[in-house]
């Protein structure tokens, strides 16, 4: 199923969450307010402990028998017929559209499809199947949005963060230049290529520095870890947050 004709289910009463193992390893808090926004939009979620990587590392490096391996293990996991909600776009991108890739023509092609079909980042689940109404509770303030180059280019959900975003009413997003370019992070890439890295990161901290927000969102942590680490190293103010913390902290109206 493509998602550029998805068809959206209604709300089920049961998800389960892929947190990513970025969020698991640098800001459990990000999943943890991931949860508690998809409590409050009444769906039960439910986090299985053993999920680890989705296998992107080992896809886009070129090692599809391990990455067949990983997705394998991993949709294992998840053998009831639930969305599985995904905090990551690339993640989501890879788990919902490059399985499909991995797999077809083989033994598991049909199984395969049927778990993509599952598979919703989390601000699109939030936005067409639970069509969550937000109450924001907190002061003024500006914000600028990154979305991740998979995000954007394969699951589309830059819009639906900004739907999200643009139902707050104390909170004005402002827009960077040049935003669908890429931070530099890549995955691999930023391995693969540090120079070529740190150009792109420093293009793209100038360009959200420019625009005086007073947050950085995004939902991606590949993102975030490396555009902070870059903000940090600069000694910029501005920092970046996961926008499901974002999100809770208005609701809650806490200052972020």
């Amino acid at each position: 199923m493509s998602s550029a004709i998805r068809l959206y289910p209604s709300r089920p009463d049961k998800v389960y969450v892929y947190a990513t193992c970025l969020v698991d390893l640098f800001s459990p808090q990000s999943g943890l307010d991931a949860i508690r926004l998809l409590e409050l939009a009444g769906v039960e979620v439910i986090y299985v402990p053993k999920q680890s990587c989705c296998g992107q590392p080992a896809y886009s490096s070129g090692y599809d028998d391990d990455a067949r391996t990983t997705a394998l293990s991993q949709m294992a996991l998840f053998p009831e017929p639930w969305p599985v909600i995904v905090l990551s776009g690339s993640c989501g991108g890879m788990m919902h559209h490059h399985y499909r890739r991995l797999f077809a023509g083989s033994e598991h092609e049909s199984r395969v499809n049927e778990f993509c079909d599952r598979v919703f980042e989390l601000t699109e689940f939030l936005v067409h199947v639970c069509r969550i109404r937000l109450e924001d509770k907190g002061r003024g303030t500006s914000v600028v949005l990154h979305t991740s180059c998979a995000a954007r280019r394969e699951m589309k959900v830059h819009v639906t963060a900004r739907q999200l975003l643009g139902q707050l009413d104390q909170v004005e997003l402002r827009e960077q230049a040049y935003e669908s370019e890429c931070c530099g992070f890549g995955g691999t890439f930023a391995v693969r290529h540090p120079a070529i890295s740190e150009a792109m990161v420093q293009d793209k901290t100038q360009h959200l520095s420019d625009t005086r927000a007073d947050q950085l969102i995004s939902a991606d942590w590949g993102c975030l870890l490396n555009i902070n680490g870059a903000l940090e190293y600069q000694g910029r103010t501005l920092k970046g947050m996961h926008l499901a913390s974002f999100l809770l902290s208005r609701l809650e109206g806490r200052h972020a």
